[in-house]
This record gives structure tokens, sequence and C-alpha cells, in this order.
């Protein structure tokens, strides 16, 4: 029997509320067809302005959307099972961090339930995201994940792995904005030190990161050789660059982002 509205969403925090504003916007989706439930009614008021359907009933979500989507703390989500009163969604997407396909559905019950995994990142709440989504349970089902695909990319660009490598993406991509405001903090910091004010350096380091980022984007040559295209011999870049690597920055980057996804695949067992 079609369901009431192509898109349940359960939880109606921050990334919800970017998902929420990224369908509806560019109107990927029609706001009558979506409903969201979340337990406090400030977060639901916070998407009014949308138009689409809130409610505080978890159950009613599950039963009348095509697509369910969990967008609670993984925590949340036996309390969140619970409220279904024994549903079992059939097509399921998940947001939850470190929360496995098979756990998801164990945890709903009897039934056949595709789960599509996602991990976005937080550049997702101005369209600008990076995320990798595991939709390998919809694969013989085109319309499927084509819908689900065209969910995400209205926050971003979409990069379809299996769910065995999403450890990884949450290294690279899910927590990577940290790494990248950090660098970019560092920049400001040292630019200021150096007699800019903290305003000019900003403008400076923001749009260096994003530039070079442009760069890498479009350009086929390889990494190795767009550094050295900045430095020149006997130049100031290599004197730069001869810090970082006599400081190991590649081996510090690789050590965080090893220790990231260590913790990752932790929680995932939990």
């Amino acid at each position: 029997m079609k369901k009431q509205f192509k898109l349940g969403v359960i939880g109606c925090g921050f990334m919800a509320r970017s998902i929420l504003r990224g369908v509806v916007l560019s109107e990927f989706i029609r706001e009558k067809k979506i409903i969201v439930s979340d337990t406090s009614e400030e977060c639901l008021d916070a998407v009014s302005d949308l138009g689409v359907y809130t409610t505080l009933d978890n159950k009613y979500v599950a039963e009348n959307s095509e697509f369910l989507l969990f967008a609670v703390k993984p925590q949340s989500f036996p309390v969140v099972v619970k409220s279904l009163g024994g549903f079992c969604p059939s097509k399921v997407i998940s947001i939850m961090a470190g929360v496995k396909k098979n756990t998801i559905k164990n945890s709903l019950g009897i039934g056949t339930i595709r789960v599509a995994r996602c991990m976005p990142n937080l550049p997702c709440s101005i369209g600008s995201g990076a995320m990798g989504v595991d939709m390998s349970d919809f694969n013989k089902f085109t319309d499927d994940t084509d819908f689900i695909s065209g969910i995400f990319n209205c926050m971003g660009t979409v990069l379809s792995v299996d769910e065995s490598k999403m450890d990884a993406v949450t290294g690279i991509s899910g927590s990577g904005p940290a790494y990248v405001f950090m660098f970019i903090d560092s920049l400001i910091d040292a630019g200021v030190k150096q007699g800019l004010t903290k305003d000019e350096a900003k403008i400076l380091a923001v749009q260096t990161v994003l530039g070079g980022a442009e760069m890498v984007q479009h350009e086929e040559k390889p990494l190795s050789e767009l550094i050295m295209r900045v430095c020149s011999k006997g130049g100031t870049t290599i004197e730069a660059v001869k810090v970082f690597e006599d400081n190991d920055f590649r081996g510090i980057v690789d050590k965080a982002v090893d220790a990231c996804v260590k913790r990752s695949k932790e929680l995932s067992q939990k």
C-alpha cells in the first residue's frame, strides 16, 4: 500500500534540519511528502517554515513513510525502537554514527529491512559536505538508490562506499572539518604573530585553503607536483615545507586519522 509520506525523519537535530532544508529548498521532495518527529517541540518549531509535517509520534512517522530516516544519537536508538511499538519499516536510512546496518536490522525485528547508512559532515549544513553512503542493500532497486543519493546530493558530494569503509570515511570526512578548522586557526595565529590583524589573517588563510582545494579538485597533476610548483629553489615556501617535513607533518596527520578511525571502530562494536 502506498504511504502518505515519501520521507519520514525521526530526530530533528542539527543534521536532520540540514537534510530537511536541503531537500525542500532544492525541491527534490515536496514539503507535503515529508514528516518529521522529535521529542522536542522546540526542535520541530525550527523547521516549521519549511512546511513539512511534524509530530511527537515516532510510530506514526514510521507507519506512514516509504523511507524512514533515523537521525538520532546512537545512544537514543533503543528508546526510539521501543517507541515504534513493534512496527518494522522496510526502507531505512541511517545517519547514526557507529551504528552498523545489522545492528539496526536486529533491533527493528523480523521482516525484510533494507538499510542505507550515511556518514555526513558539518559542511553539509551549507551544502558543501562530503558523505560516504552505503546503499548496497538497495542495489537491485534503482529508483530507491536514486532517491537516497538525491537526498544527500542536496547537501554536497556523495561517495558510494561499502560499510566496511565507513570508519575510514569518519576519519577523513566525518571528522575532517575539525582538522581543517585547526589548520586555518593556526595559520591565522601565525599571521597575527607576523604583524597582520586577525581579520586580515583570516581572509588570507581562508581564501588560501579554498583556492588550494579548488586547484586539487580541478588539476590532473599529482599533489606532489603542485607542492613543488609553489616551492622555488632557494625561495620562501621551501623553507616552510622543510619545517613541516622535519616535524613529520604527514605522520602527525596519519596518527590523528588513525586515532579517529580506531575510536569509530570501538563505538561501532558497542
